[in-house]
């Protein structure tokens, strides 16, 4: 293999010692779990020690909770009754000592899950203008609260208030993002937060430890390390999380929340899986339905929920865009992530490509076939993408979320046919829809947008930008995440009213001179 440029070489083993509970590093002297990347540094394959993260235990996790219930103070706590813009400044404290992170952080997306060099430093600068967004949302939501609405003789102050403690349990495949559009949004509200990184992805959380231990007051973020299920469902069972913040699968969402023990007390914010499909119809542009077919399928090798999982093609361009997909696909480079050009990297999970393989043969079997000469071919570390076709409805690859590099085809002559099928899925999180007559395109929209949460015209899916809403319907998801949703998905209505009569006119003209309260408070936040 080539040599691997010097700025992306791994140059010491990161051994992190280091955790957050109650505003301390403290120092981890127990069992520990070594910490590879599928990609290899030596010329024969063989996966790279990166180093060694912490595997606590029920202590810990009690450690934590303990913290955040105390840092939460039954609502009394110092970040719960905080004026909002101190608030802001912390949290703006905090990203600045982020930026200087970035090439540690980009360097560690691309070893430890593999996403290219440009998709590395996406994540990081898109997380970053995230948290500034939902810092300038926030001070709008501030703004249009600091006011008196009066109805029927009584006024009423109305703002959101935190819920309480929050659980907040990140993916592997955008580790940063997706789990700071949880966590800073819980933050910021004034909840206060236990976070376990992910799997894969979870040594590129230790250049922001300090920052959040210097940031914040302590036991609002406690941050932990190992597995969820002894750490995350002990914290569980005590029934005194108020939120789980999840992004991951259904499976995992509901064996915690079964762990809850007053689950009407819980509130729900879910990212969970989809099976995303993309609808050609006969007068779609081939050449951008295939240009963005390849990003939908294949953007990080499909390791997304916003992936398109399969396709259906009507018959009568099918040949011409199997045809022409097939060869597009087997055109892709594979390589490091930091190769230039690089469209498919190396496959963070060691048991992903022969899960793969698991599906495609049970396609085969069941009567399909893999359309691209490449496809199903193995690597060390990567299996190309198989484009399968027929396929049907008994095949594993159609019932399943495949989150890797695998595509389904299926083809149809009745557009009914993949509104049933959408219809009887467990997902439904978005559709993208390949065509331009106007007079098909209406009805089909007028039924998609009941069937999903976001219809793609001739794009296809994806999350961003991320002031817009990201939600989903049945299995896909509960709550919404966006710039804006993410703040009222965290918090709740709360508001103090009074009678009007001389006796609390004069009482909230008081207080609001007097500048005691952080609630009861009309100043604007510049």
């Amino acid at each position: 293999m080539k040599s691997i440029p010097e700025e992306f070489q791994i140059k010491e083993l990161i051994e992190q010692k280091k955790y957050l509970v109650n505003g301390e590093l403290k120092t981890w002297a127990g069992n520990v779990t070594e910490v590879f990347s599928s990609i290899s540094s030596t010329e024969e394959y063989k996966p790279t020690l990166l180093g060694s993260i912490p595997d606590m235990g029920e202590p810990e996790a009690m450690a934590a909770l303990d913290a955040a219930l105390a840092a939460y103070g039954k609502g009394q706590g110092v970040w719960p009754t905080m004026h909002v813009k101190d608030r802001i400044e912390c949290m703006e404290n905090f990203v600045r000592k982020m930026e200087t992170k970035r090439e540690q952080i980009v360097k560690l997306l691309m070893w430890e899950i593999g996403k290219s060099l440009p998709d590395s430093q996406k994540e990081f600068d898109r997380t970053v203008e995230y948290i500034y967004d939902t810092i300038e949302e926030y001070k709008d939501l501030d703004r249009n609260s600091a006011k008196f609405q009066k109805h029927d003789g009584v006024y009423a102050h109305i703002k959101r208030g935190p819920l309480g403690v929050v659980l907040c349990l990140g993916p592997y495949n955008y580790p940063l993002n997706e789990t700071f559009a949880l966590l800073i949004p819980a933050i910021i509200m004034g909840n206060t937060t236990i976070f376990k990184p992910a799997k894969h992805g979870v040594l590129l959380i230790t250049p922001l430890l300090e920052a959040f231990q210097s940031c914040f007051p302590k036991g609002v973020v406690n941050i932990l390390f190992g597995r969820g299920r002894a750490v995350a469902a002990p914290i569980m069972q005590t029934g005194k999380v108020d939120v789980l913040a999840l992004i991951g699968n259904s499976k995992s969402a509901n064996a915690l929340q079964e762990q809850h023990p007053k689950s009407n007390r819980l509130r729900l914010v879910l990212g969970l899986e989809a099976k995303n499909p993309a609808i050609i119809l006969p007068d779609a542009d081939l050449n951008l339905t295939i240009d963005e077919c390849i990003a939908g399928t294949l953007s990080f090798n499909g390791q997304r929920c916003t992936a398109l999982k399969v396709i259906y093609v009507h018959e009568q361009v099918k040949d011409e865009f199997m045809k022409r997909f097939t060869k597009r696909v087997d055109s892709l480079k594979f390589g490091n992530p930091w190769d230039n050009g690089v469209k498919l990297t190396p496959l963070p999970e060691p048991g992903k490509p022969a899960y793969i393989q698991e599906l495609i043969d049970d396609a085969v079997q069941k009567g399909a076939q893999i359309n691209n000469k490449k496809g199903g071919q193995h690597f060390d570390n990567y299996i190309w993408p198989a484009v399968l076709h027929p396929v049907t409805k008994d095949m594993r690859v159609y019932q399943e979320e495949q989150f890797g590099p695998i595509i389904p085809v299926l083809s149809f002559s009745d557009i009914e046919e993949p509104l049933n099928d959408m219809a009887e899925s467990n997902y439904g999180q978005q559709v993208s829809l390949f065509g331009k007559d106007v007079y098909t395109l209406s009805p089909l929209i007028d039924t998609l947008v009941n069937l999903v949460c976001r219809v793609n015209l001739n794009s296809s899916c994806q999350r961003g930008p991320d002031v817009y809403p990201f939600t989903g319907r049945k299995d896909s998801a509960q709550a919404t995440l966006s710039v804006h949703d993410a703040l009222r998905s965290f918090s709740i209505r709360t508001f103090v009213a009074f009678k009007d009569n001389d006796l609390n006119n004069e009482t909230i003209q008081q207080l609001l001179e007097a500048k005691l309260s952080n609630f009861v408070s009309t100043d604007y936040i510049l």
